[in-house]
């Protein structure tokens, strides 16, 4: 049970670096580099993006690290670290509530309306929908980084207190 311990641990904190930088980059490049474009270049890019991030590898990092966090908590406390099984709770929690739950509630539903947009029939109509859609978009994400970073400490508090114990 250790050796699967330190496997869930390594994906956790791997999925939790992964997720931080995803959202991140995001944050202070793309979206960034999106609203300093013509808006129906922005519009399509954006719609771009939502489809090509749709992958498994990011699929595998976005939905894997809750799964991992958890069951490394878990198996830490019933080898007996408890401080260390409950900071990777902790981590999972954490993450699912403020990355995963923004994600289905906000940001894939404002993607899927932009999608639905099409190809904006004119640049007023694009500037319309882009002026909607990136501030409120790009503000959940900035929660998203910050919080999915929150988790990655968390993971690496946990992974800390378990070397402490041994």
């Amino acid at each position: 049970m250790p050796i699967v311990a330190a496997v869930t641990a390594a994906l956790a904190l791997l999925f939790a670096a992964a997720m931080t930088g995803v959202f991140f980059a995001f944050s202070v490049s793309v979206m960034p580099g999106l609203d300093a474009v013509e808006p129906p270049l922005a519009v399509r890019s954006m719609q771009s993006f939502n489809v090509a991030i749709v992958n498994p590898a990011f699929l595998l990092a976005f939905l894997g690290l809750p799964v991992a966090a958890l069951a490394t908590g878990v198996l830490l406390i019933l080898l007996g670290h408890r401080a260390a099984g409950v900071a990777f709770l902790a981590s999972g929690a954490v993450y699912a509530l403020g990355a995963l739950l923004p994600t289905g509630a906000v940001n894939v539903p404002m993607n899927d309306t932009l999608a639905a947009l099409g190809t904006p029939e004119s640049a007023a109509r694009a500037a319309e929908a882009w002026a909607d859609y990136a501030p409120r978009w790009t503000r959940w994400n900035h929660v998203r980084a910050v919080v999915s970073g929150l988790s990655l400490l968390l993971a690496a508090l946990g992974s800390w207190l378990w070397g402490r114990d041994r």
